[in-house]
């Protein structure tokens, strides 16, 4: 059956969802939600071996372009140049510094630096849980609606790319790709998101897959409100 409820309505709603579910607050006991896959006790804690017992607080702006034909999803490709994690697929942000007021300064701070986008488009409407990522850090997804008009200015030392993909998209189950990756010694099933060219996946995917729960009404085990 065609999807005959109008564009603005779809939006209204998902405006709803997204101020009313998101957390008020950063939540920083670790969420491993990148695992689509169930995982029993025993199998955490083996797990566990691969993550610092002390992580690096770091922040990632999600930032939700609120255009006309709906909300599209801003991300990054990094520069094939990095030593780590180069030219996958991110949102933009990094380590939170000494001089930052908290998760939310140091996204916005590093999404000024590394695409342009002004804070001033930027309206911070809630957070995700905290996600553990296997280089040491302990990312704070800061969501925010951005307000279209923006300029872009990369910091082509970072980032090599900037796209955007419709939240519809990622809300669609039948866009979410389960795959096996093994890692040193154990099969973990992931959840990708391939987008045209690009293949999403690792802790970004992640953070989607746990916005698309959280839309959902389910939060993500530890999750505090």
């Amino acid at each position: 059956m065609a999807d005959i409820v109008p564009v603005h309505e779809r939006a209204s709603v998902l405006h709803a969802a997204l101020r009313s579910r998101l957390l008020a607050e950063p939540c920083h006991q670790p969420v491993n939600d990148w695992r689509h896959g169930e995982v029993t006790a025993e199998r955490r804690v083996r797990l566990q071996r691969f993550f610092p017992d002390q992580p690096v607080p770091a922040a990632v702006l999600v930032p939700l372009v609120d255009r006309d034909e709906g909300l599209q999803i801003l991300l990054t490709q990094r520069s094939a140049q990095l030593k780590t994690h180069a030219g996958q697929i991110s949102f933009p942000g990094g380590r939170v510094e000494a001089g930052d007021g908290g998760p939310v300064d140091a996204a916005l701070r590093e999404t000024e630096e590394e695409i342009g986008l002004a804070r001033t488009h930027v309206e911070v409407i809630g957070f995700l849980p905290d996600h553990l990522v296997i280089s040491g850090y302990r990312v704070t997804p800061v969501v925010a609606l951005v307000r279209p008009g923006f300029d872009i200015a990369l910091d082509r030392s970072e980032v090599a790319e900037v796209f955007e993909v419709p939240l519809s998209f990622v809300l669609d189950e039948r866009n979410h790709v389960r795959r096996i990756r093994e890692f040193e010694g154990e099969s973990i099933e992931f959840t990708d998101f391939p987008f045209g060219r690009h293949n999403i996946w690792g802790a970004t995917a992640g953070m989607l897959l746990t916005l698309h729960r959280t839309l959902r009404g389910e939060l993500p085990p530890g999750a505090l409100r």
